[in-house]
């Protein structure tokens, strides 16, 4: 008996043995996915050109990185999910092994070791294990008993507190935090029972008290408070929001205009290409132009909820469900802290802020949720 890996695209009805294809459908790409990333990223672009003060090194910099995030990107959607399963455990041993590099011989910036220095440009390892985390849990669940045993949950929340416990070290807690979230997102989404998330919220006062006396900085707990009252230190640790929350309000609903913007020019907003680059785009294209990037979001999201919802196994659903909501997530935080309702963090937002590592990341995100929506179920031939 011979088995072939077939796929369809999305919507269309199983191709069959013989069948001529399109170049989309033998490239494994998902066209939705693929159309609304690149307008997005192409927006993205014209953002950032603002915000980076009209320098062309930052530009085609990260369209080098758009270029190296696509590849990888179409690479990934040709692997079966079959296979990822199989190797998911592979990429979080290699990131492991990575944030332990960053730790010993790591560089990094503000007090924070993060990166580690490739000569020609810098990595930064929890990039990586953001995805690469779900997609173990997801495999190692997804070949026992649903719903989740005691001894079963308590293995994945071994697996989930070795990165984020190397990520603290670092330290940066915005990013333990959510790679903490994109663990345990797996661990929802496989029928977590609901006693266990009851007396997860009932110890989460006693975990928090906890974190806060024995765990968070001086400076992180001065972001905390500054969040209640940024007005309090206006030029110290209220100055981001205050400037952030200002450069959105001016723009109102039609924007300064492009190139216009006073807060990122005159350089009163900070990290305005990185993390605050939402707030260049609220100013200078004003309520409308978030909106387009809202919209663009949640066709996203809703393109990941649907491929998970019609995978053909527990892994792929399991793994789409997971990278959809992570993606999700570090959206809601990032334009969170910018407007002034979270924490500001250093989460840079998805598909927007310059950033080599991040845009290869999520793309190659993307390329896994490709594999999985042109996922056919294996066909056997006499």
């Amino acid at each position: 008996m011979q088995s072939d890996f077939l796929r369809r695209m999305p919507g269309i009805g199983p191709a069959t043995a013989g069948q001529e294809r399109g170049l989309l459908e033998r490239m494994h790409v998902d066209p939705i996915l693929l159309l609304v990333l690149y307008m997005m990223s192409a927006i993205g672009i014209i953002v950032l050109y603002s915000a980076g003060a009209e320098s062309q090194y930052l530009i085609s910099r990260q369209v080098a990185y758009l270029g190296v995030g696509t590849v990888a990107m179409l690479v990934v959607a040709q692997i079966p999910p079959l296979v990822m399963q199989r190797l998911a455990w592979l990429a979080y041993a290699g990131g492991i092994v990575m944030l332990g590099i960053v730790l010993i011989a790591g560089t990094g910036a503000k007090g924070a070791q993060r990166w580690v220095d490739l000569g020609i440009i810098q990595f930064q390892p929890s990039e990586v294990i953001k995805f690469a985390l779900p997609m173990f849990i997801a495999s190692y669940l997804s070949q026992r008993a649903m719903p989740i045993k005691f001894k079963h949950l308590c293995w994945a929340l071994i697996i989930i507190v070795i990165p984020v416990a190397l990520i603290l070290f670092q330290p940066d807690l915005g990013t333990a935090i959510l790679v903490a979230g994109s663990g345990l997102v797996v661990l929802f989404l496989a029928g977590l029972r609901w006693r266990y998330i009851i007396s997860a919220l009932a110890l989460a006062p006693v975990a928090v008290i906890g974190a806060w006396v024995f765990l968070l900085h001086d400076y992180q707990k001065q972001r905390v408070l500054t969040m209640f009252n940024p007005e309090e230190d206006k030029l110290g640790a209220g100055w981001n929001i205050i400037q952030s929350t200002t450069a959105i309000g001016s723009g109102g609903w039609y924007g300064k205009g492009w190139m216009l913007g006073t807060q990122s020019h005159l350089d009163f907003l900070p990290e305005s290409h990185t993390d605050f680059i939402i707030a260049v785009l609220a100013e200078e294209f004003g309520f409308r132009g978030v909106m387009v990037l809202l919209v663009g979001y949640l066709l996203l999201f809703i393109r990941g909820l649907w491929i998970s919802y019609t995978a053909k196994n527990s892994f792929s659903r399991l793994v789409a469900g997971a990278l959809t909501f992570t993606i999700f997530i570090y959206v809601f935080v990032n334009m969170g802290m910018v407007s002034g309702i979270l924490p500001v963090v250093g989460v840079p937002l998805p598909l927007f802020s310059y950033g080599g590592t991040a845009l290869v990341s999520i793309l190659i995100a993307f390329g896994v949720l490709m594999a999985i929506s042109t996922e056919q179920e294996t066909l056997h031939a006499k």
